[in-house]
């Protein structure tokens, strides 16, 4: 249990395992400055009226969070089918101070110059603590030569296996703007949204690739907000169809998407194509979720998730739908399979809603929780309970290794964490990938390779940020 607490530090002890006696007299005790519990003892609810409670994380419990709207709430909200959560989102921005202030100086530094900055944040926060680079790191760190991290670590190089997963990021417009998104997506992120050319280049790309790539993976912003999301899906699902290729179809569903003007048919085009959703809901209870996402987030997100269920996402074997955990601050997600028995019981005892299975993952140090991080004066310590739960066991499982990462604009990446930092892959056009432009390096597009498995020889690019990805269970 205490491996869950919040800010753990060595001479942290629960408060049930200390046997208070005179020898404690004028001991000093330090009370973390927030907690993760989950039980039914928390009362901290933000005030309604507070427009900053959107900004700040949480971890009012769950069945606080639920009553917010009382017992008796609708939550298949009809009243917000057909509503648009955008004119709120940008309220929430133009108000918030946090926004404000990042909105400000990204202006002031430019993209670049914030994912700079960061990077330096970082390597200053392992200097500190006295840990090399990512891959040395990992060279040197139960490293075997019959072990995964052989199989995978060549050369002081981290080598790509065969691609199974062709992902698409393909826009950054959403209808929300929350404060942990790594992708830093928004209502005001309008221009940055995949073409038709890209978008067709893909799709020649995924029937060009040997049979080993099975998976098209679609996330943004919120993808669905996209003119190229249903092409998309519906000409891959035809194309699997036609030539009998098994091709699951995955839609990162910010749930919120299912209500917006002009989407009333998405879960049926959802369903009618065998579409999996993962659909993210950072915790069961309303308070984590406003949060963390902005306020009214988890009652669409509820009604979002009634209308999958009356589908038949969660019960048919063939709608696929599975929920998305991540911490609300800088502490690692708590067990996978025993946060899935919480959620899958809190879920249905509450709103009567069933899913597949919950997948955590471990909140990365870039971008706007990166800021959070050097805002809180905590990069440091997130940094080091980083390496702290280091996994030499994840590394031949991470997901830079069999799959291929697509921007909005065609450029290809080994992950969508290094597409936000603008770590592309680099190739020689001639040499390794057969391009126009013979041995000029350059960031590779679609438009640089004739299939996936043209990048194999081409190693993963790391930096210290890949830390997030091999601790706990990665």
């Amino acid at each position: 249990m205490l491996d869950l607490a919040f800010g753990l530090t060595e001479t942290s002890r629960l408060g049930c395992q200390i046997k208070v006696c005179n020898e404690f007299d004028g001991i000093k005790v330090r009370i973390p400055d927030d907690d993760m519990s989950l039980s039914p003892s928390s009362s901290r609810l933000p005030p309604p009226s507070s427009s900053a409670s959107t900004s700040k994380t949480s971890s009012t419990d769950v069945n606080e969070g639920v009553l917010l709207h009382g017992p008796s709430v609708d939550w298949s909200a009809p009243d917000l089918q057909g509503t648009s959560l955008v004119s709120d989102t940008l309220q929430m921005m133009e108000t918030d101070t946090e926004f404000k202030d990042l909105t400000a100086k990204i202006a002031r530094l430019g993209k670049d110059g914030m994912t700079k900055e960061e990077r330096s944040r970082r390597r200053r926060a392992l200097d500190e603590i006295g840990i090399p680079d990512f891959l040395n790191f990992v060279t040197s760190t139960d490293y075997d030569d019959n072990g995964a991290t052989a199989r995978v670590v060549r050369n002081g190089k981290l080598m790509r296996s065969e691609p199974n997963i062709l992902q698409l990021n393909i826009g950054l417009y959403c209808n929300q703007a929350c404060n942990h998104c790594h992708v830093e997506s928004s209502p005001l992120r309008k221009s940055e949204t995949m073409d038709a050319n890209v978008a067709s280049r893909c799709l020649q790309l995924l029937r060009d690739s040997p049979l080993t790539v099975d998976t098209l993976d679609l996330t943004g912003g919120a993808p669905e907000l996209n003119a190229q999301f249903r092409l998309l899906v519906s000409m891959a699902r035809q194309w699997s169809i036609e030539t009998g290729r098994p091709l699951t179809i995955i839609d990162r569903c910010n749930l919120t998407v299912l209500l917006e003007p002009g989407q009333e048919d998405l879960v049926t085009f959802l369903k009618d194509n065998r579409v999996t959703v993962v659909a993210s809901l950072p915790c069961y209870g309303e308070s984590n979720v406003d949060a963390q996402r902005g306020r009214g987030v988890f009652r669409r997100s509820i009604a979002g998730l009634k209308m999958l269920n009356d589908a038949g996402y969660g019960d048919n074997p063939d709608l696929r739908l599975d929920l998305v955990y991540n911490p609300s601050g800088p502490f690692l997600p708590p067990s996978q399979s025993a946060l899935e028995v919480d959620y899958k019981r809190e879920l249905m005892e509450n709103f009567g809603i069933r899913f597949n299975n919950l997948l955590t993952i471990t909140n990365m140090p870039i971008k706007r929780f990166a800021d959070f991080l050097a805002k809180e004066g905590k990069m440091k310590e997130y940094m080091e309970l980083l390496v702290n739960n280091y996994n030499p066991m994840t590394v031949d499982g991470l997901m830079c290794l069999n799959t291929v990462s697509v921007g909005w604009d065609g450029t290809l990446y080994d992950c969508d964490f290094n597409q936000q930092l603008g770590m592309g892959i680099v190739g020689e056009g001639g040499n390794e990938v057969g391009g126009k432009e013979k041995g000029k390096r350059k960031k590779l597009s679609v438009f640089d390779v004739d299939s996936l498995t043209d990048l194999a020889k081409i190693s993963v690019r790391v930096d210290n940020h890949c830390f997030g990805c091999t601790a706990g269970s990665g």
